[in-house]
């Protein structure tokens, strides 16, 4: 009996150990990774670090974090199952955004538009793959570039696909400056990205600034109902921004919420980063369709600018297309730094930034037309 007794209290002191198997090893190792690119290479740290470690919290077995009563699951449930994390992210994001450059030109909506080609021509291309409409629509959304989108649109349609859709849109967001230029310098000549723009700002009236997000969300939310989570409260964070007698919930949208529930948005992505659901051939799947959809979105953006200036008299320099992503305000960046590098005196920050922030809002449209769409295709 002693022996016994003895047996089962030394099987559970170690049962974490005699628990372990070599998938939960694995997923200790990409924790690791992103981990290391977080902390190494500076890339996405706010969320690729709070990801990682909430996949060693949920890897651990029998681990207390994930259970019933675990906090990862609470806050899964509290957060992502009801799309609060996303959508208070959105408020916060929308409240960081200036979209006076986009004011400013106006045109430059197209290309918030033509980059998101990537979203749809990976919903096909998972299609092709066994992948059904509704899974293939979240796979594809990654090409938005806008994790929170990703995120809303999966917990929609895939919940069972979350952790490795959220996985690789953060991941990729984050390799923008890697991903980009090869696919603008394959689809561009030299003679192309040395195309100089004239900037000639324009002062937007204050009224201009208070009207834009109000008029955005209505006629976002008459064409696509359902969007209106998203652009709803990406506006609003811009309306509390532009509103002038918010300054202090501005502030506090841009910084206490905006690394609050992006603190918490990591770690509970994270913890649905479990071995047997993670570890399949899905995940691969999804990994790939991932850097299509961002490669698809560059060279989507390229070529429209590289067509419209078929027609202008002033030539756009088709790298500005490849601005037209959501990855704010990365993307705009790696296309001036382009660039400067093939001419120090040529600057179209001001006219990458203005795609960029039509890529922000084009991605959010894009989830919500995908939301509205997928069902009425299903019935």
């Amino acid at each position: 009996m002693l022996q016994l007794f003895q047996s089962q209290g030394i099987q559970e002191l170690f049962q974490g150990i005699i628990g372990l198997h070599w998938g939960q090893i694995v997923m200790f190792c990409i924790a690791g990774v992103l981990i290391y690119l977080a902390i190494a290479k500076d890339y996405e740290p706010m969320l690729l670090l709070p990801i990682g470690f909430g996949a060693i919290l949920a890897n651990i077995p029998f681990s207390s974090a994930i259970g019933h009563d675990g906090f990862l699951k609470i806050l899964y449930d509290a957060g992502i199952i009801t799309e609060l994390f996303p959508v208070l992210i959105f408020v916060a994001v929308g409240a960081m955004i200036d979209f006076g450059p986009l004011l400013q030109n106006p045109f430059m909506l197209f290309f918030g538009a033509a980059a998101q080609f990537g979203i749809f021509a990976t919903m096909l291309v998972s299609l092709a793959l066994g992948f059904d409409l509704k899974q293939a629509a979240s796979i594809g959304i990654i090409g938005a570039a806008d994790g929170p989108t990703s995120i809303y649109v999966a917990s929609k349609f895939a919940r069972d696909l979350l952790a490795p859709i959220s996985v690789a849109a953060y991941s990729y967001m984050s390799l923008v400056p890697i991903i980009q230029p090869p696919v603008i310098k394959l689809l561009t000549s030299k003679d192309e990205r040395l195309i100089r723009m004239e900037s000639r700002p324009v002062k937007i009236p204050k009224i201009v600034r208070i009207l834009f997000p109000i008029v955005v969300t209505v006629i976002a939310g008459l064409i696509a109902p359902i969007s209106v989570a998203l652009v709803g409260s990406l506006m609003f964070g811009n309306l509390i921004r532009e509103c002038g007698v918010l300054e202090r919930l501005s502030k506090a949208a841009q910084n206490e919420l905006a690394n609050l529930i992006t603190l918490l948005l990591g770690i509970t992505i994270g913890s649905t980063m479990v071995a047997d659901k993670f570890l399949n051939q899905a995940t691969l799947l999804i990994m790939v369709m991932g850097i299509l959809a961002f490669i698809f979105d560059t060279a989507g953006g390229v070529l429209f600018a590289k067509f419209i200036n078929v027609f202008l008299k002033h030539k756009i320099n088709p790298m500005v297309g490849a601005a037209g992503i959501s990855a704010f305000p990365m993307s705009a960046r790696v296309i001036h730094r382009m660039a400067q590098k093939e001419d120090p005196t040529n600057f179209i920050l001001m006219q990458s930034v203005s795609a960029n922030v039509a890529g922000q809002l084009g991605s959010i449209i894009a989830g919500g037309l995908l939301l509205a769409i997928v069902p009425i295709l299903l019935r």
